[in-house]
């Protein structure tokens, strides 16, 4: 690994010694398989994504169904941490969710202009700010991007009142009569039955009463944004401006206001006039968490790029580069397929911006261009193994990122449905890899805690004669069809949420 020697070790690095390795334990599980159940292509998680609270989390499916749960920890007391430890409450062991809603939000679609299926499957969640008690959310499959509120509805429904017969004029009858039993008039009376009216008068009216029963979830469709993308939508992202977001595809990124669903305005475009002249796409955007001006994406040949929206309408030019020289004499065929950057994410300050290439996670200081402060190896055990993930196109598997609110830590996802916990303080040695199953520490990688951080020592050495086909000389453990490309960290505490096929697990340390 290679450590930032020149001070910036991660985000606001506290001074003084790095924190201990934390230690994490199963919280939740569903959606769990039982073993050798088969999991439905349409029930695969694809998406993940805590709001700023941490008090409810969003998940999407390959089916287009997006589920969302709450938390239920504090919830029973009322009131935050903070509220329950002046208040003497005892606090929750860990965050504790529960189920809350799902609606379907994207449907398979044809277009029939370019002939081409498009895929029902959420590829992004992103929450907006709530109002009123309603919560908000934008989602996106390939081509189309929807705005949805979430918000509980009173379920209304009409008190039957019908004229009791034996009580003459104007009475009600017990709920037990039933109206549809013999025929009913017009003016709310019965055939059978002669009114005690006044000469020339009515019977007198009944107002039905109106009594609302329990409550249930609505999620309505508030915005439709489509037709703006010629490409795959790759990312979404909000802006702290709480007005506009960002939705970028493999060669444009576009602003939206989320109040106007019929246009967007097109900020970068990298497609050069000649398709053959092609070199790089772009991979993942997202805003500075706090500069309404700012964002950074990233592309296909491992590149960052930070631009200022102040500059110039169109940001074609960026106002930073972010990019690690290769190693002379190291190039090889999967160079390049390697080097594609998957995800970005910028630290909750803003200061620092996290990116995950197929092997290895990078952590950059957004006022230092010359390289990344930390690089982190995620599976540097799979490295002799490229050709055949080349073969079985796991090589282009899109692994996803996250950051601890704390700046501390940073997570992604691996083979064999494990992830791995890397402390980004100078000098923390904390590597931790876990499973996605109950027993979380079941396999852990028989490898030293931590490589060096030296980036002369990238290629390691691998002991030839592995004793299975799934298990290389060091005892790296890797299963090529069980896959943890989607997790996220909450945003103010130890607690990771990630998906392994079609079970969401979380756990907290």
């Amino acid at each position: 690994m290679n450590g930032g020697d020149d001070g910036g070790g991660a985000a606001a690095a506290p001074t003084g010694p790095p924190p201990p390795p934390l230690e994490w334990k199963f919280s939740q599980v569903f959606g769990e398989r039982t073993a050798g159940e088969e999991v439905q292509e349409v029930d695969i998680i694809s998406a993940i994504e805590f709001d700023k609270t941490g008090d409810h989390l969003a998940t999407g499916d390959r089916g287009g169904r997006v589920v969302l749960f709450e938390r239920t920890d504090t919830k029973d007391h009322g009131g935050s941490r903070r509220d329950l430890e002046r208040m003497d409450y005892p606090i929750s062991r860990h965050p504790e969710f529960r189920y809350k809603t799902e609606f379907q939000s994207h449907e398979p679609e044809f277009d029939y202009l370019k002939s081409l299926e498009i895929e029902e499957k959420i590829n992004k969640i992103r929450w907006c700010q709530t109002a009123n008690g309603a919560l908000f959310l934008l989602s996106t499959n390939d081509k189309t991007i929807k705005f949805w509120k979430v918000q509980e509805k009173k379920v209304k429904k009409i008190s039957e009142m019908n004229v009791d017969p034996s009580k003459g004029n104007g009475g009600v009858a017990s709920s037990s009569i039933s109206s549809a039993a013999r025929p009913y008039l017009a003016n709310g009376g019965y055939p059978d039955k002669p009114y005690n009216c006044p000469q020339g008068g009515i019977p007198s009216l009944r107002l039905p009463v109106v009594t609302s029963h329990e409550t249930s979830l609505v999620a309505r469709c508030r915005r439709v944004y489509a037709h703006a993308h010629d490409y795959h939508i790759n990312s979404i992202s909000n802006n702290s401006d709480g007005e506009t977001f960002i939705s970028a595809d493999d060669l444009r990124i576009n602003l939206w206001n989320l109040e106007i669903s019929n246009q967007s305005f097109n900020i970068v475009d990298v497609k050069p006039a000649n398709m053959e002249d092609l070199t790089e796409v772009i991979t993942s955007a997202e805003f500075h968490p706090s500069h309404c001006n700012m964002l950074a994406y990233s592309s296909s040949k491992g590149s960052i790029r930070l631009i200022d929206l102040r500059q110039s309408a169109l940001c074609d030019s960026h106002s930073k580069l972010f990019e690690e020289q290769e190693a002379p004499g190291s190039r090889s065929f999967f160079t390049e397929i390697i080097a594609s950057i998957s995800d970005i994410k910028f630290g909750k300050d803003g200061r620092y911006i996290l990116s995950r290439d197929y092997m290895t996670l990078k952590l950059w200081d957004i006022n230092m261009d010359s390289g990344p402060v930390s690089t982190f190896q995620v599976h540097e055990y799979l490295r002799p193994k490229l050709c055949d993930l080349y073969e079985n196109d796991s090589i282009f598997d899109k692994f996803e990122c996250c950051l601890s609110g704390d700046g501390l830590r940073v997570a992604t996802g691996s083979y064999s449905n494990i992830f791995r916990v890397f402390g980004c303080v100078a000098g923390s040695t904390e590597a931790t890899t876990l499973e996605a199953s109950k027993n979380p520490m079941r396999r852990q990688v028989q490898t030293p805690s931590r490589p060096s951080r030296s980036l002369s020592s990238i290629t390691r050495v691998v002991r030839r004669g592995a004793e299975s086909p799934g298990v290389d000389g060091n005892g790296n453990s890797f299963d090529f069809t069980t896959k943890l490309l989607h997790l996220a960290w909450h945003p103010t505490e130890n607690s990771i949420a990630c998906a392994a096929a079609n079970s969401l697990y979380m756990y907290y340390a």
